[in-house]
Formats: structure tokens, C-alpha cells, sequence
């Protein structure tokens, strides 16, 4: 029971959408547990960050799919990838996707460890080797892939393109030119499924720990950042 009692006891947030309750809130200990100790759904396993809605309202696949960000100040649409990949080869995937950006990069770190007080807040940090960054995350893959309030952004402002791995362990991708990241994601034996719905998409709740926030804080000294906000 100890990593299940954990899990709900370090939840910090749940995103309902338009639901003013949480379905989490109709559940006894016992179907609470064995809904959070459910990590693989077929073939496609979640990292501990997140769990879905317990009426599956989304089930969890691989895949990806494409989509279009608005930049308001740019006045512009912007291409857009998503994908969801098991957890034996997401952290792969994501360092994968990052060679494309090139050989000096921008970090944003983001961080919900004090929602809802004080939201979400990204660090930033300019100009990093793509090597040292690579390097530093590899040492912090559990943080990275398993602390549902803790995300990272790596970009490359003048081509201009952005990979975010998000604190729900999505990999998305945007800007132009995305055939690269595409390859990448083929490589990683995913398909193209327009119709596909991500966990974010439905109910889900996070889970992060003590540990991982110290970490975090760890994370943040390693890649230079100073605490500014982005």
C-alpha cells in the first residue's frame, strides 16, 4: 500500500475542466488504491506523475497527433505535434527530439510544486550548450519523468521552435518546419492518429513528493538558474 498511500497523499492538484467535482471524491480507500496502482493500459504504461479520470473518460495510448497554437503577441498560428510515449521509451524519445534544435539552446524549467498558491511558474535560463543540457537531464531522468509538477521546455529562439516535456509526460512540439521531430517519433514505433485524445483532455490527477521537490530545487542550481521568472 506504501506507494499508493503516497501517491494520494503528495497530490497537490487535479484538473477537472468544466466538472465542479472530482470523481476521485466518490471513491472508498479500496477503489482509490486500486485505481492509482493501474499504470499500464495495453500496451502503453504511465510514468507516476499522472493517472487518469477512474471512469477512463480518456484512456491512455501512444501515438501523436497534430494540432495549432495561437501566439497572441505574434498574431500567428503556430504548427504544433503532440505525442504520448510508454514510459520505457519516453525520456528517450523526449533527448531524441531535442537534437534537432541545435547546438545552443534556451531552458524554461516549470514548476507547480506550490499550486494552488502560486500556480505554475517558469524558470528561465539562456543559452546552454545542447551537450551540458543533455548531460545534466539524464542525471535528473526520475525527476523528469515521474514528478507530475515538474516540466521542461528546451528551445531554439531564432529558428524559432520549442519541444516541451510537460508535467503530464507529453512531448510536444512547436513551430515550423516539424518533419524532423516527426521521424523521431516514427522512430520510437509511434503512428500518426489525428483523432486520438490526450490524458489532459479528461480528468487526471498529478502526484509529486518531498523528495522531488528537493530535487527540483537541485535541478534548478544545476542548469544556472537563479529563481527569475519567464
Amino acid at each position: 500500500m506504501g506507494f499508493l498511500k503516497k501517491f494520494f497523499r503528495n497530490v497537490f492538484h487535479e484538473e477537472l475542466g468544466t466538472q465542479s467535482t472530482s470523481s476521485f471524491e466518490m471513491l472508498n480507500e479500496a477503489e482509490l488504491e486500486a485505481h492509482l496502482g493501474v499504470s499500464r493500459y495495453g500496451s502503453f504504461q504511465l510514468t507516476d506523475a499522472v493517472r487518469p479520470s477512474y471512469g477512463l473518460d480518456v484512456v491512455p495510448s501512444a501515438g501523436f497527433r497534430h494540432d495549432t497554437y495561437h501566439d497572441e503577441n505574434a498574431k500567428q498560428d503556430v504548427p504544433v505535434v503532440m505525442a504520448a510515449v510508454s514510459r520505457e521509451r519516453v525520456f528517450e524519445t523526449f533527448m531524441e527530439l531535442l537534437d534537432p534544435l541545435g547546438p545552443v539552446v534556451d531552458v524554461v524549467l516549470e514548476s507547480s510544486h506550490q499550486y494552488p498558491k502560486n500556480g505554475m511558474q517558469d524558470l528561465y535560463r539562456e543559452h546552454i550548450d545542447m551537450p551540458i543540457l543533455q548531460s545534466i537531464l539524464w542525471e535528473f531522468e526520475d525527476l523528469l519523468v515521474n514528478d507530475g509538477c515538474t516540466g521542461i521546455a528546451v528551445l531554439n529562439p531564432t529558428t524559432p521552435q520549442e519541444v516541451q516535456f510537460d508535467e503530464h509526460k507529453l512531448l510536444i512540439v512547436y513551430g515550423k518546419q516539424l518533419t524532423p521531430y516527426e521521424g523521431a517519433l516514427i522512430d520510437a514505433g509511434l503512428n500518426c492518429r489525428e483523432e486520438m485524445r490526450f490524458i489532459t483532455e479528461a480528468e487526471h490527477v498529478h502526484s509529486t513528493n518531498e523528495e522531488y521537490i528537493e530535487q527540483f530545487e537541485t535541478l534548478k542550481m544545476r542548469l544556472g538558474i537563479d529563481g527569475s521568472e519567464y
